[in-house]
């Protein structure tokens, strides 16, 4: 309950923006098609099918670079490991400047058609920006406040937990909100190795010209972006409070 008293009123006005203007433009583009090919291909069923497709796409991988890169990014902050640090990350960095698209051409020979080629590659464009607000955020840690933790007695693990992170996680955050809104963004491309999402409307209404198709897959994507940076950013607010 403590966490729901410190949203704001102005932190669901957004939310319930999205929400309200997705559900109106969807309505009057199945009520309003402009021919028979919209009417046929934009039905209900196709979109709640897209949407929910998109989101696991996004929140599976999201959730596989956050497991992946925050204890990585400690490892990597640890005395014994620093050497490690930049030959880590470097390699990190080659992975992100690969296309997503030849990602995907890479790896669907061995994963095979379908969401688990879409989520591997989501999941390598998660890891940079998570990886390096990890490590920014912990070395950002006064020396001088981990050095009062040992004195007052506190292990390794407990200053981790109860001084390191806790300082850290509003950059932690900042990169986790920024990996969200990639995927979010790179999970269209799913579509074409057939894992769906709102990629599949998107590619459908560039194919057969139709404007409401692919702009109600855009704005879809769009607004989901919206959603999900303003709630981890919400979320960040109450963690760190």
């Amino acid at each position: 309950m403590t966490a729901f008293k410190r949203l704001r009123w102005t932190d669901i006005v957004l939310p319930v923006v999205v929400v309200v203007v997705a559900f109106v433009y969807g309505i009057y583009i199945i009520r309003n098609p402009v021919d028979n090919m919209v009417k046929n291909y934009l039905t209900v069923n196709l979109i709640t099918i897209s949407l929910r497709r998109h989101f696991y796409l996004i929140i599976i991988s999201s959730l596989m670079a956050i497991a992946t890169s925050v204890p990585l990014g400690i490892i990597l902050t640890r005395q014994a490991f620093r050497k490690l640090t930049p030959f880590v990350v470097g390699l990190v960095n080659i992975c992100q400047t690969i296309p997503s698209l030849a990602v995907i051409a890479l790896f669907v020979g061995v994963l095979g058609i379908g969401s688990r080629t879409a989520i591997f590659a989501l999941w390598i464009y998660s890891l940079l920006p998570i990886l390096n607000n990890t490590i920014a955020g912990l070395n950002s840690v006064d020396p001088a406040i981990i050095d009062s933790a040992h004195g007052m007695g506190m292990t390794k693990l407990k200053i981790l937990g109860n001084v390191e992170l806790p300082l850290a996680m509003p950059v932690i955050m900042a990169g986790i909100r920024t990996a969200v809104v990639i995927n979010v963004a790179t999970a269209v491309i799913a579509a074409y190795v057939g894992a769906g999402g709102l990629g599949d409307i998107i590619i459908a209404g560039k194919n057969i010209n139709r404007w409401q198709a692919w702009s109600l897959g855009a704005m879809y994507a769009t607004g989901i972006a919206l959603l999900l940076d303003h709630i981890l950013g919400v979320t960040e607010r109450i963690l760190t409070e």
